[in-house]
C-alpha cells in the first residue's frame, strides 16, 4: 500500500485546524491568531519533533512508521474511523479494532487533558497504562514506559518487587489478591487464547505468590474505597478513585482525588508544586 502524501498532508492540516487549544488541555493565550493548533503544539502532543511533523504536512520527509501514525492519531484525538483513514493514507493497514485496541477515544482523551491538577490515567482491562496526566506520573511514575507483559501492573506486581514501593505495605496482600482475581475474570471473559490467559500462564510459571493467590479461585474482589500511595517526598497520600469506562475499547479512566481539608488534600496540592521533580518509579 503506497503512501498518499497529498492526502495525508491535507488530512493532517484539517484535523489540526479543527482542534482548539482547550480541546487538548492547552492555554489559548491572549495573542493567538492561528486557526486551531500550531504545528509545534501537535508535534508535542504526538511526542515527535516539530520539523518531522511539519514535513508531513508539507508532503515531504520519510515514510512515517505505524508507530508514528498511531502517535499522531492519538495526539490529534482522532476517532477510530479517522485513525484508520490516517493509517491508509500513510500506506499502512489500520490496527485491528476491538478489546485489545490501545487507541484512547477522543472523549476519554478530552477529559484526561482537562485534569491538570489531578492524578489520572487511562488503563486497559489488564492494567496496562495508556496515558497519564503529569500529576499521575508524579504520583506513581511513568507507567507507559514498560513493554511486553510488564506493561500490566498486575504482572509487575508479582514479578518486580519495586512496583510495590508506591503502595502502602499494609495493602499489599489485598492488592495481590485483587490483581489475581481480576486476571481470572479477564481469562474467563476473553478465553484461553487471550492475552489475559498468556499473562496468567507466565505468572503461574514465575511467581509462587501468584500461584497461591490464583488457587484461591477468588472472583469479584475490588480495590478498597481509599487507596494509599507512598510518595518518596510527601509520604502516605490517601486518595479516592473514581472510574469511567469506555465499553467499546474496555478502557478505564481512573481519577484520584483527596477529601478537602485533609492532610492528603494538602499533600496532593504540594504534589502539583513538586511535579515530576521527584518522580517515583513503579
Amino acid at each position: 500500500m503506497a503512501i498518499d502524501r497529498a492526502g495525508l498532508a491535507a488530512f493532517l492540516r484539517s484535523r489540526r485546524e479543527a482542534l482548539q487549544p482547550e480541546d487538548v488541555g492547552l492555554p489559548r493565550g491572549p495573542r493567538r491568531r492561528t486557526n486551531g493548533l500550531r504545528r509545534e503544539e501537535v508535534a508535542a502532543l504526538c511526542t515527535m519533533s516539530a520539523d518531522y511533523y511539519a514535513r508531513l504536512e508539507q508532503e515531504r520527509g520519510p515514510h512515517p512508521s505505524p508507530e508514528m501514525i498511531a502517535a499522531i492519531a492519538q495526539g490529534l484525538h482522532l476517532s477510530l474511523d479517522e485513525r484508520d483513514h490516517l493509517f491508509r493514507l500513510a500506506g499502512h493497514a489500520p490496527p485491528a479494532r476491538g478489546l485489545l485496541g490501545e487507541h484512547v477515544s477522543p472523549g476519554l482523551a478530552r477529559i484526561l487533558d482537562r485534569l491538570h491538577d489531578t492524578p489520572a490515567e487511562v488503563i486497559t482491562e489488564l492494567g496496562e497504562t495508556l496515558r497519564q496526566t503529569p500529576l499521575g506520573i508524579a504520583l506513581t511514575g511513568d507507567a507507559t514506559r514498560f513493554t511486553g507483559p510488564a506493561r500490566s501492573l498486575g504482572y509487575r506486581w508479582f514479578t518486580d518487587p519495586s512496583s510495590r514501593e508506591v503502595y502502602d505495605p499494609a495493602d499489599h496482600e489485598h492488592l495481590g489478591r485483587v490483581f489475581a482475581s481480576g486476571l481470572r475474570e479477564a481469562v474467563t471473559r476473553r478465553g484461553p487464547r487471550s492475552r489475559a490467559a498468556q499473562y496468567a500462564d507466565l505468572l503461574l510459571a514465575r511467581s509462587a505468590e501468584f500461584r497461591t493467590a490464583w488457587e484461591r479461585q477468588e472472583i469479584g474482589l475490588r480495590l478498597k474505597e481509599v487507596k494509599r500511595y507512598v510518595h518518596p517526598s510527601l509520604g502516605t497520600i490517601e486518595l479516592h478513585c473514581q472510574t469511567l469506562l469506555d465499553p467499546d475499547q474496555s478502557h478505564i479512566l481512573l481519577v484520584y482525588t483527596a477529601t478537602p481539608g485533609t492532610e492528603s488534600y494538602e499533600k496532593l496540592r504540594l504534589l502539583s508544586v513538586v511535579g515530576t521533580q521527584i518522580t517515583p518509579v513503579p
